[in-house]
């Protein structure tokens, strides 16, 4: 074994003098560095640099360690471009559960899997710089003790951007954005306001303060009240043909009050007992019906479901990929461990558990407004789960000092470029944006690779959509 090699550096806390230890070791495998922030006493980066999928980019890998029980898989792939000037984005997925890897692998990363699982191919519609984050613990390369609510999972989120600009302190001038989908619209208003909120009062030598430029989300769950409400429309009279029957609908249209009412209850009093009856109530009147009643991807309604890895195929090959020995050996994850794309079974029931599903993140997205954060919030319109309609009516609704103005600023085509295509519609005002996405699902990199990666350039560098 090589000895430690410590670099002694030093910290000013609070207008006191203190050391904290700044720690590159080789361990075991002589190949992985560890790094410590004298902030964060009880939280660790360990990395290694990697050459799976994307060679031609510089690539981190490796596990963000929080007091030795909680464990964090990352996976960084540098700008194809101009890193030391490219915005830097952190990409969390949803579920809860959800592997990240998907997210990487099926839609934005920088390659794609081969039929069967065995090997990568180029992916021309890559998002770089871009930092992919299994969280909360349990989630695909991800272990350790079960974390159970968005505020505890936003607060591990936050450590990890902290050590990750410490030790790579180029990346942390830059312009910074979160991404994600689905459930990541609790994870990412949530993560995005503690950035705000600890920018404006940290005084502390050696935090970085995170240059946050916006953040986006897809068919993100921001609101569920106003969200499930219009699940009976989708379902019947969206712009495809019905999946339900019109007595169905009507039912589910009906029953809404009362999963209302819960939801409600829930955020005026959040505990476990109170939003677990929500989430079984409104699950009963507003998704099993669905769910029983039709063969369609809850995620796709164009889509049939054969009920495996929640309805994309793709994601068999993902299990088959990250549990190949090389590619964990690569990555410096343990040959024993068995990935999955999704973990329903653990961190998706301990979320619907907790009641953590029903609570409301708009009042997030109202304060990162407020604060001259970009709000991106951008949806397929053929989802059913998070349909586009319950996503502009919350948006719609959003109490925010630019409200009036976001309502009667006019709805525009969203014209990509190359090619020129018309892809979709969108709304903004004064830093925040609403864009439907045609022909896409839940996952709209996925069935839109090509116009998802034209609004995130542009929003990225400030164009207009």
């Amino acid at each position: 074994m090589v000895s430690p090699k410590c670099l002694r550096v030093t910290c000013l806390v609070l207008g006191i003098w203190i050391f904290c230890n700044l720690v590159l070791s080789q361990g075991h495998d002589e190949w992985k560095k560890t790094i410590t922030h004298c902030a964060f006493p009880e939280h660790k980066l360990e990395f290694k640099e990697s050459i799976i999928c994307d060679k031609t980019v510089k690539q981190y890998s490796g596990y963000f360690v929080v007091n030795e029980t909680k464990n964090f898989f990352y996976w960084f792939f540098e700008s194809r471009n101009k890193p030391q000037e490219d915005p830097f984005v952190l990409w969390v997925n949803g579920g809860p559960g959800f592997s990240s890897l998907n997210a990487l692998f099926l839609e934005v990363g920088p390659c794609r899997l081969e039929k069967g699982g065995n090997g990568t191919i180029p992916n021309p519609y890559s998002w770089n710089s871009i930092i992919f984050l299994d969280q909360p613990t349990n989630t695909g390369y991800s272990y350790g003790d079960n974390v159970v609510n968005t505020s505890v999972a936003a607060s591990d989120i936050y450590a990890f951007i902290q050590l990750f600009f410490h030790q790579f302190t180029n990346y942390a001038s830059l312009d910074f954005h979160i991404a994600g989908e689905s459930y990541a619209g609790h994870f990412i208003p949530a993560v995005a306001t503690e950035i705000v909120n600890i920018n404006k009062k940290n005084t502390s030598e050696g935090i970085v303060h995170i240059n946050l430029e916006s953040v986006m989300i897809g068919n993100g769950v921001v609101d569920p009240e106003k969200q499930l409400e219009y699940c009976p429309h989708m379902a019947c009279n969206s712009t495809y043909k019905p999946v339900l029957t019109n007595d169905i609908c009507n039912q589910m249209s009906e029953d809404f009050p009362k999963c209302a009412y819960l939801i409600e209850k829930c955020n005026k009093s959040p505990n476990v007992v109170v939003c677990g009856v929500a989430v079984r109530g409104c699950y009963q009147t507003m998704i099993k019906p669905y769910l029983e009643n039709t063969k369609q991807s809850p995620y796709d309604i164009r889509r049939k479901c054969d009920g495996k890895n929640y309805c994309y195929s793709e994601a068999d090959d993902l299990d088959i990929f990250a549990n190949l020995n090389n590619t964990k050996t690569e990555l410096g994850v343990d040959t024993s461990f068995v990935f999955r794309a999704c973990n329903i079974s653990g961190v998706y029931t301990d979320f619907t558990t907790s009641g953590d599903v029903m609570l409301q993140f708009d009042k997030f997205i109202s304060q990162l407004l407020e604060n001259k954060i970009r709000v991106l919030i951008y949806a397929g319109d053929a989802d059913y789960l998070c349909n586009w309609y319950g996503i502009e009516a919350w948006v719609k609704d959003l109490q925010w000092s630019g409200k009036e103005g976001f309502n009667n600023a006019n709805v525009t085509q969203w014209m990509t470029k190359d090619p020129v295509k018309y892809a979709g519609d969108v709304r903004t005002f004064e830093g925040f944006t609403f864009l439907k996405i045609f022909e896409a699902g839940h996952m709209a990199p996925y069935d839109q690779p090509g116009p998802s990666l034209d609004f995130f350039k542009r929003w990225i560098f400030k164009e207009k959509l």
